[in-house]
């Protein structure tokens, strides 16, 4: 149900925190000539694992662009900007081919035509804290207490919540 002036739906809907910054960072890659994040924050999504790990976007190099220009002339493709570890330029060349055409149907067009290369380490990257080791007697305590729960996906929850809140703190 709606509510007749705003418009606005009367439950209000969770949203993913990656829906926000998407939004707070799109300005920001637009100044590097990314017209939006998501290449930034899908990266290893898009290229893979493997070339990820070597390589990562630097900016996109739009070609000048007459003001006069005729208007059935086609804009011409960007350039993707790739730092690249030292030692892989060789085969991030060889892989160029595939890079641009996952890019481009990551984006939906044909975005990009060249790739250029500057060789030079990557940023460091955040690591992922691990899991902590799983407090038996806690999932235990747990599992007793959410027995008479019927569903199965709604139990399995808070098992998990009840077994991260029993757990001793890691000393």
């Amino acid at each position: 149900m709606t509510a007749p002036a705003t418009g606005r739906s009367k439950s209000r809907q969770s949203r993913s925190l990656g829906e926000f910054v998407g939004k707070t960072l799109d300005p920001l890659a637009a100044r590097q000539g990314f017209s939006e994040s998501s290449l930034l924050l899908r990266w290893e999504a898009i290229v893979g694992a493997r070339v990820a790990a070597v390589c990562e976007p630097m900016k996109l190099q739009w070609p000048p662009r007459a003001k006069n220009r005729p208007a059935e002339k086609k804009d011409e493709p960007a350039t993707l900007a790739l730092r690249v570890e030292p030692g892989f330029g060789l085969d991030i060349q060889h892989m160029s081919a595939a890079i641009i055409e996952r890019v481009n149907t990551h984006l939906g067009w044909r975005c990009v035509a060249k790739v250029t290369m500057k060789q030079e380490p990557l940023l460091p990257r955040r690591v992922r804290p691990a899991k902590p080791p799983v407090d038996l007697a806690a999932r235990r305590q747990a599992e007793a207490v959410t027995e008479g729960v019927a569903d199965e996906r709604l139990r399995a929850a808070l098992v998990r919540l009840g077994e991260r809140a029993l757990a001793k703190p890691a000393s």
